[in-house]
């Protein structure tokens, strides 16, 4: 056994070197310890929050209180981007089950929820091959791969899958469901009939309760369908659902979660949940061979996503580890051989409602897939799922940067409007937003929080630098409630300095185990901060609306500094390796927001070598 298992490895070793494979040669890896993985961040990623699950229907976005949303997709379209995810009010395919759809124009505010293909009820009687149970009051689960495709016509079509789950164990995606739906998405917004696209073979089309596309009388939508049909790549995002032996389907394969994009040469890059890659030449007709896990890249049971940028050059997005934590970014001049690993979002949320099958961080990425459109910006945009509950969008600056050089000096009102975060890094949620406000008829970096689970999160990359000096200016809403964290780290992350605006009116600062005051502030009264450090000897000095402070030591060594962190709220350790794989409880107070702290950072600048 011993021989044969080294044979396998030396032949898999061998055939992917031999083969025009992707490879990751990058020396940067990822550190599961920390939810961001030790990874430099790529400059200027913003990441919004588009649902934030509430199983209060008061408090929940357009009343919807379901607290399982998982697999979003993504489009552009008709100057609009759309996202379309999968529900279930508690678990993992734990009936019933609907797909959702959300709207944006910036994508940075969305529209709410609408259901986009409502809930399927399984017909009384219906058995599944296999499995003991009869169907009784049971509706059917979502399950796809795929959610977008515009037509050569310029039609928009949306796609979903109604799979059976009988029990406990049961599998949604065993060519044994009902079958994928299809409809169109008109240019005012609205949505146009549901129509059956492909059934499962084991499935009475007698007790359907969607026609069939081939019998509308739309002749442009139902061109639109067979177009899509016909197309081999759009296919190979089927397998997991279809028949086991449907003809329609390239690659028969067990596996998952199919993504691709065209190098320079007109081939095209296959990738697959663990970082499984191939080669087709004739646009996804056949491939090269048989999916082989891409030679340095890390990845377990969880999407990656690839992508041709506007500057030429490619891209991958996945999670670079054996959890699903964090979401990363490694970059390609030809497509196949990448380098640099880069953070995109390295937090991770309080998983605030149990349910089946939930994993921990964001996961599940999904970009905007050829032919589907470019946003105006010509920047990258992914969306995700955070612990299966919350769905996200993260806007990547093309080209993608991670080295920032000269100095600083921001404020804000002098920056062009809509560029003033440009160069900022940030996480902005429902109750936690983070954008451009205004503070006395001045602009500002707002950052607000009402959110006992997750953080208003801003991030400034600067000069890597081991004696430097960095000044910004706060202004507190308050000072009773909330908490804002000034971090001084170096490029992994590690922080150094840490300054806090505390819930007493404090400012304080971490002194080893300890923790020291350093001022006081008070609502509406900016707060002047700046502070010279030294690496190579530890020390910093703070000065405060002008006054100058004894120096203080750093809690921790770095060799230089390089991220300034603004974050409202402690450190989040949880989940680690070790955290049990399945919650199974709800956090206490989970439907609840709490009093609203708002800050306004006025001002940013660095100096010094």
């Amino acid at each position: 056994m011993r021989l044969l298992i080294a044979y396998f490895f030396i032949f898999s070793a061998g055939l992917s070197k031999a083969q025009d494979t992707v490879r990751y040669v990058g020396t940067e890896k990822v550190n599961i310890d920390y939810h961001h993985g030790q990874l430099r961040p790529v400059i200027g990623v913003h990441n919004v929050q588009v649902f934030r699950a509430n199983r209060n229907p008061a408090a929940a976005a357009a009343g919807i209180n379901w607290t399982y949303n998982h697999a979003p997709m993504l489009c552009y379209w008709n100057k609009k981007f759309y996202l379309q995810y999968l529900a279930n009010p508690v678990g993992e395919h734990v009936p019933p089950g609907r797909s959702m759809m959300q709207t944006s124009e910036d994508g940075i505010h969305w529209s709410d929820p609408m259901v986009s293909f409502p809930i399927y009820r399984i017909p009384d009687g219906v058995q599944k091959k296999g499995r003991p149970e009869i169907a009784k009051d049971l509706d059917a689960v979502m399950h796809q791969r795929m959610g977008f495709f515009v037509s050569s016509s310029n039609r928009l079509l949306t796609l979903a899958y109604y799979g059976i789950v009988m029990g406990k164990g049961d599998d949604p995606n065993d060519g044994k469901g009902i079958g994928r739906v299809v409809r169109e998405i008109y240019k005012d917004g609205g949505l146009g009939p549901v129509y059956f696209i492909r059934y499962n073979s084991s499935w009475d089309t007698a007790q359907c309760a969607f026609p069939f596309y081939a019998s509308s009388k739309d002749k442009g939508f139902v061109a639109a369908c067979n177009e899509l049909l016909g197309n081999p790549l759009m296919m190979q995002q089927w397998v997991e659902e279809a028949d086991r032996n449907d003809p329609l389907i390239p690659l028969k394969k067990d596996v998952k979660a199919f993504s691709y994009y065209h190098v320079n040469n007109g081939q095209v890059v296959g990738l697959w949940k663990h970082a499984l890659s191939s080669i087709s030449k004739d646009n996804g007709l056949s491939w090269q061979y048989g999916p082989l896990r891409a030679p340095g890249f890390v990845n377990s049971n969880a999407k990656i996503w690839g992508q041709k940028t506007m500057d030429g050059k490619f891209a991958t997005v996945y999670n670079p580890s054996e959890f699903r934590w964090p979401l990363a970014l490694s970059v390609s001049d030809d497509g196949l051989v990448y380098d640099r690993l880069l953070l995109v979002n390295g937090t991770i949320s309080g998983m605030r409602y149990g349910g089946a099958y939930k994993s921990y961080g964001p996961q599940y990425v999904r970009g905007i897939e050829e032919g589907n459109g470019q946003p105006k910006d010509g920047n990258m945009w992914v969306t995700y799922s955070m612990n299966k509950e919350d769905i996200w969008v993260s806007k990547i600056p093309v080209p993608v940067k991670n080295v920032f050089t000269g100095p600083i000096k921001d404020s804000f009102d002098t920056k062009p409007l809509g560029e003033e975060l440009d160069e900022w890094n940030f996480n902005s949620g429902q109750w936690t937003t983070v954008g451009v406000g205004t503070y006395n008829g001045h602009r500002t970096l707002q950052m607000r929080d009402k959110d006992s689970f997750e953080d208003a999160y801003a991030e400034r990359v600067i000069v890597a630098s081991t004696k430097s000096s960095v000044a910004f200016t706060i202004l507190p809403e308050q000072s009773n409630n909330g908490q804002l964290d000034i971090e001084f780290a170096d490029g992994k992350g590690s922080p150094a300095i840490r300054l806090t605006l505390d819930s007493l009116g404090n400012l304080i600062t971490k002194a080893g185990y300890r923790n020291k005051q350093l001022a006081q502030y008070k609502p509406g009264q900016p707060l002047h901060i700046s502070v010279e450090f030294d690496a190579s000897n530890r020390f910093y000095t703070a000065t405060v609306n002008g006054k100058k402070l004894s120096p203080n030591l750093m809690f921790a060594p770095v060799a230089n500094i390089e991220r300034i962190i603004f974050r409202t709220g402690s450190v989040r350790r949880f989940p680690n390796a070790d955290t049990p794989t399945d919650q199974d409880y709800d956090l206490p107070g989970a439907d609840l927001s709490c009093p609203e702290a708002v800050f306004h950072i006025l001002s940013f600048k660095t100096g010094g070598n």
